[in-house]
This record gives C-alpha cells, sequence and structure tokens, in this order.
C-alpha cells in the first residue's frame, strides 16, 4: 500500500486513530482550518462573482508547512477531517493548499472512532463533495459580507468596537424582544381554588382542584359561603391506561438543553466536553441535526438492554429528524460502545457520557405504560367540581433508566397516588383554600432555550449556536445574570370547620438563574439594525438564508448566485446608512431634580449607560455610571437621583478625602481630591457605595497599602525600571511595557544590567 498519510482536524483524534491503522500510517492534525478568507481588506472580490480570497494565517504557517512535507513523501494522502460541511471545505483547503495532486488523495469520513469504523472508511474512500464545500463557502462569504458592511456603520453611527452578524444579531433581537414584553407584562390576579378532602372510611387526604377560577376575591368568597356546612361525595370515577414514549436520541441542540437542564452546564461547556469525548473515540460525532441510529447500534442497545432490564424492556424503533432544515443524514449522538455503561475521565465527562448513554438506551426501551385517574368530586351546593388526578405505573419501561428534562416544570401538574376509591363515597372537607394568583410573566431566555427557539425558527445550525453565545456574550451586548424577583403580597381565604379566614401572605416573583439579560448597548444596536435593516433581523429571511444553504449542499442552488441576490439590496441600503447623517442614541428623560430644577436624563455614554442632571450646556452638570443590569428603558426618576447621590463623602483618612462612587468599572472608594493625587480602590460586591463606613473604607485602605507595599521588589528610576509582584508572579516594568523574569531566577538578585539584559533579549524576540 506504500506510505500513507492521514490527515485529522486535531491532535487528539490523531492520538486515537494513528492505534488502530499501525504501521505504514501516519496521522498528522491540521489543527482545524488552515485558510481563511483575508483578515486585511474585505477578502472577497466582489466584482468577480464574489470569488473568496484565502491567505493561511501567521500561526498556521509551520502547520501547512510541516503537512505539505509530509504529503510530499506520502504515496497516498486520506483527508479524514469531520464529515459536516465545515469538515469537508477543511479537506478542499487541505488539497488546494498542500497541493496534492488528485490521484493521490482520498476522502474518508466516519462518525465515530473506533476500529471497524476508521477502517471501514479506508476500505470506502470518496471524491471531495463540492456541493458541501461551496454551501460552507457561501456562509463564510455571507457573513463576511454582513460583518464587514455592517460593523462600520455600527462604529460611525453608535460606537466603535461593535459588532453585528447574520445569527448573532438574531439571537441578540430574541433576547430583547423578550426582555420588552416582560417590561410591559401587567400580571392579572385570579383566585385559584383547592379542597382537601378525606375519604369515609380513610384517614388518607386527596387534594382536588375546582375546575373554575375566580377572577375576584369577592366571587372567591361567595363560593366558599356556599360550600359552609355541605357535603361532598364522588360523582365519577374515570380510569384509562396511557402510554409514555421515550425521547429520541440526542441531536446537539438536544443535548446542549438536556446538559443546561440536568448538570448545569453552559452551550459552549457541552461542546468542548463532547468534543473531548468524540475525539477519545467514547461517542460518535457531536454535531448532527439527526436522531437516526445505525442498524449496528439499533442491535447493541438491545442487547446491552435485555441483559441488564429483561427482554420485555427492550423497543428497538427508528426515529424521524423533526428540525427544520435538518442537515446531512449522520447518525445521532450515542456511545460508541453502547454496552460500555461508563467511562475513564474527568467528573464533567462522566457526567455527560452517562446523559447520552442513559438517553440513546431509554430511546430504544419500551413505552412506560400508567393507569390515569380522574375522579370528580361533587356539592349539594355547587356546581362547580373539584378535580383529582392520580396516576400509577402498571410498567415502568424506559422510564426504569431516564426522563427528558423540561424548562418550565410546574408543581400543580405532579399527579398524586390514590387510595381505593367508589363512586357514592362520602368525601369530609378538612378544608378548601381560595388562593389568589397572578399570571406569569414570561421567562427570560437560559442558552438551552434559546438554542431552542433558534432550532424552532430553522435559524442557525449545530456548529453555530455555541460560538453564536458566546458572541453576544463577549460582545458586552448580553449578561448572564441571576435576577433576585421582587416581593409581591397575595391574599388566601381558608374554609375550615364551617369558619372562614383570611390572611394577607407574601411570595417572590420573576425569580430567575443564569438567564440572559439584554444590556443598554445590545438594546440600542437591536433597534438601530431593526429600523434600518429589517431583513437581518427577519427570523423568517433568516431561516430563509439557512434554507438557501441546505439547497446548495443538495446541488439545487449556485453558492454566489445566492450571494449576489441577497447583496445588491442590502449593499444598497448600506450606502443610504452611511450618508445619513443622523446618529443614533438611547435617551431617556426622566423628569425634573425637585431639589435643584435642573432635568435629569438618563442615556449612553461613551463608556456606557450613565445617568445625567443638567443640560449638556450646564457647566455643573454631573454624571454617574448605571450600575449592573439596569437598563435605559426601565429606570425611573427615583432610581436616578438615588445614583445621583454619589459621589458621596465619607469622611477624611490622612487629611485626604474618601469618597465613594460608580464608575466604569463599577462601585469604588476615592482618596484624595485631584485626580493626579487620588487612590482609587474597588469595592468588594458586599459593600454597597451607598451605604459604605469609613471603618470600611480604612480596612480596604490599610489592606491596600500592605499590597502595594509587598508589590514593588526593586525600582531603578534611571532607566524607568521596576520589578513587581505581579498577579500571575514577579515581572520587569519599563514605561508602559512589562517583560517576564526567566523561570528559576530568584527577583530580588536582579541588578539594573540583568534587568537590561532581560528586556533586551525579549524585545529582539518580539522584533523576530
Amino acid at each position: 500500500m506504500g506510505e500513507n498519510l492521514v490527515i485529522v482536524e486535531s491532535p487528539a483524534k490523531a492520538k486515537t486513530i494513528e492505534k488502530f491503522l499501525g504501521k505504514g500510517f501516519t496521522v498528522k492534525s491540521s489543527f482545524g482550518h488552515i485558510r481563511d478568507l483575508k483578515k486585511k481588506d474585505l477578502g472577497i472580490d466582489i466584482e468577480n462573482g464574489f470569488e473568496p480570497q484565502y491567505e493561511v494565517p501567521k500561526d498556521k504557517k509551520k502547520v501547512v508547512s510541516d503537512l505539505a512535507a509530509a504529503a510530499k513523501k506520502a504515496d497516498t494522502v486520506w483527508l479524514a477531517s469531520d464529515e459536516d460541511r465545515e469538515g469537508e471545505a477543511i479537506a478542499w483547503h487541505l488539497l488546494q493548499t498542500l497541493n496534492i495532486p488528485a490521484e493521490k488523495s482520498r476522502r474518508i469520513v466516519f462518525h465515530e472512532i473506533t476500529k471497524n469504523a476508521i477502517l471501514n472508511a479506508i476500505d470506502n474512500p470518496r471524491d471531495i463533495d463540492s456541493n458541501l464545500v461551496m454551501a460552507q463557502q457561501a456562509r463564510s462569504v455571507l457573513d463576511r459580507l454582513v460583518g464587514f458592511e455592517l460593523s462600520p456603520i455600527l462604529w460611525k453611527k453608535i460606537q466603535p468596537k461593535l459588532s453585528a452578524g447574520r445569527v448573532q444579531s438574531v439571537a441578540l433581537r430574541l433576547i430583547v424582544d423578550r426582555e420588552r414584553e416582560i417590561s410591559s407584562f401587567e400580571a392579572q390576579p385570579y383566585f385559584r381554588v383547592e379542597g382537601i378532602f378525606i375519604p369515609e372510611g380513610s384517614d388518607t387526604r386527596i387534594k382536588g382542584v375546582l375546575d373554575k377560577r375566580f377572577s375576584t376575591i369577592e366571587e372567591a368568597k361567595a363560593f366558599l359561603e356556599r360550600c359552609k356546612g355541605y357535603s361532598f361525595d364522588i360523582s365519577s370515577i374515570e380510569k384509562k391506561e396511557i402510554t409514555r414514549t421515550p425521547a429520541p436520541p440526542f441531536t446537539t441542540s438536544a443535548l446542549q438543553q438536556e446538559a443546561s437542564r440536568k448538570l448545569g452546564f453552559s452551550v459552549s461547556q457541552t461542546m468542548v466536553i463532547a468534543q473531548r469525548l468524540y475525539e477519545s473515540g467514547l461517542i460518535t460525532y457531536m454535531r448532527t441535526d439527526s436522531t437516526n441510529l445505525s442498524s449496528m447500534a439499533l442491535g447493541t442497545a438491545k442487547e446491552t438492554i435485555t441483559s441488564m432490564y429483561g427482554e420485555e424492556y427492550s423497543q428497538p424503533r427508528n426515529y424521524k429528524t423533526k428540525s427544520k432544515g435538518a442537515q446531512e443524514a449522520h447518525e445521532a449522538i450515542r456511545p460508541t460502545y453502547i454496552s460500555n455503561t461508563s467511562i475513564e475521565g474527568n467528573a464533567n465527562e462522566k457526567r455527560l457520557y452517562a446523559l447520552i448513554w442513559k438517553r440513546t438506551i431509554a430511546s430504544q426501551m419500551a413505552d412506560a405504560r400508567l393507569e390515569k385517574t380522574d375522579i370528580t368530586i361533587s356539592g349539594e351546593r355547587i356546581s362547580e367540581k373539584f378535580i383529582v388526578q392520580g396516576e400509577q405505573i402498571i410498567f415502568d419501561g424506559f422510564l426504569k433508566v431516564y426522563i427528558e428534562g423540561r424548562d418550565d416544570e410546574d408543581e400543580n401538574e405532579k399527579a398524586t397516588l390514590l387510595p381505593h376509591l367508589t363512586i357514592g363515597q362520602k368525601m369530609t372537607d378538612e378544608s378548601i383554600t381560595a388562593t389568589e394568583k397572578f399570571t406569569k410573566q414570561p421567562q427570560r431566555y437560559s442558552e438551552a432555550s434559546l438554542v431552542r427557539k433558534l432550532e424552532e425558527l430553522g435559524i442557525g445550525r449545530p456548529s453555530t449556536y455555541a460560538p453564536t453565545i458566546s458572541t453576544i456574550l463577549q460582545r458586552g451586548y448580553v449578561i448572564k445574570a441571576d435576577k433576585p424577583g421582587t416581593p409581591r403580597d397575595y391574599r388566601e381565604i381558608t374554609l375550615s370547620k364551617g369558619i372562614i379566614s383570611s390572611t394577607i401572605k407574601k411570595e417572590v416573583v420573576g425569580r430567575e438563574k443564569n438567564r440572559l439579560c439584554p444590556e443598554n448597548i445590545g438594546m440600542v444596536v437591536t433597534d438601530f439594525l431593526s429600523e434600518n435593516f429589517p431583513d437581518i433581523l427577519d427570523y423568517g429571511f433568516t431561516a430563509k438564508v439557512e434554507a438557501d444553504f441546505d439547497n446548495i449542499a443538495k446541488g439545487l442552488l449556485v453558492w454566489n448566485e445566492v450571494i449576489s441576490d441577497f447583496y445588491e439590496p442590502f449593499h444598497e441600503k448600506v450606502t443610504n446608512a452611511l450618508e445619513e447623517r443622523t446618529y443614533t442614541n438611547m435617551e431617556k428623560h426622566l423628569g425634573i431634580d425637585p431639589a435643584t430644577g435642573k432635568p435629569v436624563t438618563a442615556r449612553m455614554g461613551r463608556f456606557g449607560p450613565l445617568v445625567q442632571r443638567g443640560s449638556n450646556e450646564d457647566p455643573d452638570k454631573q454624571f454617574v455610571s448605571l450600575k449592573r443590569g439596569q437598563l435605559i428603558e426601565e429606570i425611573t426618576l427615583g432610581d436616578a437621583l438615588q445614583l445621583l447621590k454619589l459621589p458621596r463623602t465619607i469622611g477624611e483618612h490622612k487629611g485626604k478625602v474618601v469618597t465613594t462612587a460608580i464608575g466604569r468599572y463599577g462601585p469604588y472608594i476615592k482618596i484624595g481630591s485631584t485626580k493626579e493625587d487620588s487612590t482609587f480602590i474597588s469595592l468588594p460586591k458586599e459593600l454597597d457605595p451607598y451605604t459604605v463606613t469609613m471603618d470600611d473604607a480604612v480596612k480596604l485602605i490599610t489592606e491596600h497599602t500592605r499590597k502595594e507595599s509587598q508589590k514593588q521588589i526593586a525600582e531603578f528610576p534611571e532607566h524607568k525600571i521596576q520589578i513587581l509582584n505581579g498577579r500571575y508572579g514577579p515581572y520587569i516594568k519599563q514605561g508602559k511595557n512589562n517583560y517576564r523574569i526567566p523561570r528559576g531566577t530568584d527577583p530580588s538578585t536582579l541588578d539594573v544590567t540583568d534587568c537590561l539584559a532581560i528586556i533586551e533579549k525579549e524585545d529582539a524576540k518580539k522584533s523576530k
């Protein structure tokens, strides 16, 4: 067979595959893409059919050089990048960049890293699928065009260093729209009635829910009055057997959602761990829209279930993919060896593997059979009925292994186990309670629920969800935050032993954990794009673009014709937007400060959202930054006046004034009155700038002074050199430049000559 070079995407995968192939095969990694669109300028020749202009980035030149040398020596080069569009494009770029003759190259694909799968791929090579390559190229070109043309408009019209993207901007709009839904939501009260009943001849308590809600407290009280002193009995019992079917095996988005719900993983964390499991040969390829399992996997699952749980628990089945525009028909995510119930690895790898194993096994198990019982309890003087629901497991089936999680668990939906009951059986009402409830506001998106929404709308693909969410978080458009909720009173009226009593209770509503919350700049960007580029933020339009990519992959559309249809009207809007002299900003006039008579405004400033007291022409106007999570749209005059209590003088320390304030990087204390002569110390989370005391400040100042005294090891003023203790250890500082001290060197022994030698050596390295 001669010398064989196999090129894969990652070094971890290379190690695993090399073990299977043995002598005569060398496996090397391309470390992902080796070519990309040129960074300088647009990187696309628009006049020449949107021809991409590729380059090898600096950090990939050595990789390319090594691969080219290895490819030249080999008799056959096997291009074994991943089996999706991205992987197909990598294979094509390798072929082009390494100048591999077509006759000595082979394209192989596999969806799991096992010996059988690798050897089978070697036995069945194919040509590079140019349609898949063009679909990936179309996405890359279109996303570059959108980002390259939209971002400068945002820099000019809003503020520098902003960015826009075809998928990221739609994801941001979903989060912004949801926040505005919540802001405009008004909770409507109603009364829900529950009765606790004791069946005749039993001491079991059974909860029934009235089949009617009341709009007012008067209606609820009137109902309880009608129940006073009258008996109840069971008027009907309905039993029926129901079946529950298991969820299908994991697609990428389903894995991201379930790992978030059950394991608390972020979307990107899930993908990193899944990638490691795949590259170690433990699971199949982790980017897939498919819920299919191979015939081999179905057979292994049947054997495993039969041996572990018994034959009656096995029910092989295939699933059809439901997501819009599902990509190539790969397998679902499953363990490569289904009989392996556990793996070696770190705690998170074990947890994610266990989740994938359970979901795969459960999908091939028998339906669960349950007996569902609906009981109606009637009263003498009421037309309304109390409904009791219960269920009993007849056969647990797949429930023995796995129950799918949900984002919206409702405690009221839980059914209870019931004793033996008969029609006509008397029921004593121990208590009947009408509780004030309120309609629930929409929930902010978690990472998992945002992925589900994007998938429902047909926007993005398995490979795009994690980077999309990471981008909007990194840009500062969105933060992941906990919402503490707000306290609220609610009323409860109870009938017990013939007496009606009323109480007012407290609850906290709107409490949320790890939710995606828009920042002010994210709202400004969304509003600007919605007004000027409605197509980019239109859900249907963005989904259509994804469908066009799918059709390019199938060979039904020509990639640059799709780009042309999009680009011409888009570029015209860009040109018009750049010519417009208007600038956009988020500004809200809050009212007049009663103490000074000056106007108070909330707006975006150079360093973020702020509150201003006084007009722009006022020489004594005051500014203060908004707190983290405060939105300009929602801030009130009262909130603003509270913020404007800062800066706040809290005392003196060694003859210098001490004040507290909120700045660009959060709350701080300042010691001194002039900028040149002042020291700034950040306040820790537990201290509030509005309530921090002088005692607290002195402790912070003392600790800060102690750390600063330990920070400087030595100083040589004539050369502007300092040796300092930093966050990552000692280092040399000269002017604005920092230099590493060689490992093993004691910084306290360095003199000025040693420092200059280290600086010269480091500068020479940088220059090279």
